[in-house]
């Protein structure tokens, strides 16, 4: 059974399993419900002024705490597990210095959401039904969370410095899901997107780091050892559990309506409209943050790319969606105001694309330096154009800090009635 009894914060012990009556933005864990194994989270669970949860017998493993004090590799859970690379503890204590520093709680929650990804790296081989579950713990944390208001706004992050295939992999996960939401997607449809989305390149652990995320052109045997990481994904899923829906959309995310995709060549229809969905999000994604020594596009580029070059190897309705809901200037954009400033969209609101909201260089402003505006609230203000890095003045992109990847995130967007308010 895994009913739950009530248990007050005093009394948590290491190796019980609780489950926390918040919203995922409302704490720094990766997930609601997790087994304890160190002291340091305890004592963030004071700190976030509970004073009783919910503690799940069925699921606890009291003894973790003889294992921890004897150096011993704590049992993996559904949240992140202590293990010798120490991801949990370490992620959740970056996630306390970083919201002690003012950083916003969607910054934190990718950088937790990346941690988890990590961990499920390490596990899926010796331990891939705890993988499994690490992961879904993480996606339907995400739908939770997504769940819970009417709409989210798109954001860039500033903070992050994840790298390499957790930052891809989180990135593929936030859009995929916004995207499908969009799309009218959910329940256990847009879990296994999700579930899809997070692991679809977790075969690339097979692999060595050169070839697994290149950094230079690779040869055509190493290029066909990289191609081979979509069948890694699929086997490693099939060891996972996974329901034969997310393996098909994990086996499809290279694929291309034209045909042009790989490794089956599928066309059109064929194509299952979660790995529609996964395909476009990994190319948008992978335009952004390229591989193979590629120059990376800006958003706006990798948007427009999508719209009038590469329309035929994608869904019309999936690829309208898609751009309806990044905007024109999606996040990441280095842009020019009417006015002449200069600045980066920061957030974009699908529901108000073209109004996004901007941090801009204002020298000739009170204060002068950074500022931040939501165009949605600025009447007659509005986007001349967007610009690449090299159109804009050094030492306001230096302010501006764009950042050397692209990452995305997502929070809470003004009820309706609010944005009617504030036209």
């Amino acid at each position: 059974m895994n009913s739950s009894i009530p248990i007050k914060v005093d009394e948590l012990r290491i190796g019980m399993f609780i489950q926390l009556p918040l919203g995922w933005l409302q704490h720094p864990f990766p997930t609601g419900s997790f087994r304890i194994t160190s002291v340091e989270q305890i004592d963030l669970l004071r700190e976030l002024g509970l004073v009783t949860l919910h503690y799940l017998p069925a699921r606890s493993s009291l003894h973790e705490e003889e294992l921890q004090s004897s150096g011993e590799v704590a049992d993996g859970g559904d949240a992140l597990s202590c293990g010798q690379s120490s991801l949990a503890e370490s992620g959740q204590d970056a996630a306390a210095g970083n919201d002690a520093a003012g950083l916003p709680a969607f910054e934190v929650k990718y950088q937790l959401a990346s941690a988890a990804y990590e961990q499920v790296t390490i596990q899926v081989v010796r331990q891939p039904a705890r993988a499994r579950q690490a992961a879904e713990g993480l996606v339907n944390a995400c739908i939770d969370e997504l769940a819970e208001a009417e709409c989210h706004v798109i954001c860039l992050l500033s903070g992050s410095h994840v790298e390499g295939s957790a930052a891809h992999a989180v990135n593929v996960l936030v859009l995929a899901l916004l995207l499908g939401r969009a799309l009218g997607m959910h329940g256990s449809v847009l879990q296994e997107l999700g579930l899809a989305a997070l692991l679809h390149d977790v075969g690339k652990i097979t692999m060595p780091m050169h070839i697994a995320e290149p950094g230079a052109p690779l040869s055509a045997v190493e290029l066909q050892r990289y191609r081979a990481h979509v069948g890694e994904s699929v086997a490693l899923g099939q060891q996972m559990g996974l329901s034969s829906d997310v393996l098909i959309s994990i086996a499809q995310h290279h694929e291309a309506a034209d045909g042009s995709g790989h490794p089956l060549e599928l066309m059109g229809d064929e194509i299952g409209r979660s790995g529609q969905i996964l395909a476009l999000v990994n190319t948008y994604e992978r335009l952004c943050n390229p591989l193979f020594g590629n120059q990376p596009l800006t958003p706006h580029e990798a948007v427009s790319e999508l719209y009038a070059r590469q329309n035929n190897r994608f869904d019309p309705g999936i690829l309208t969606t898609f751009i309806r809901m990044m905007g024109v200037y999606p996040p990441g954009c280095l842009i020019q105001l009417l006015d002449g400033r200069y600045g980066l969209v920061v957030k974009v609101d699908p529901a108000h694309p073209l109004k996004p909201v901007v941090r801009i260089h204002a020298t000739d402003m009170p204060g002068a330096g950074i500022h931040t505006i939501e165009l949605l609230h600025s009447p007659g203000l509005g986007i001349r154009r967007s610009l690449r890095p090299v159109q804009v003045p050094f030492d306001v992109l230096a302010q501006l800090q764009p950042g050397s990847r692209t990452h995305y995130y997502f929070e809470r967007a003004a009820a309706k009635s609010e944005r009617d308010a504030n036209p």
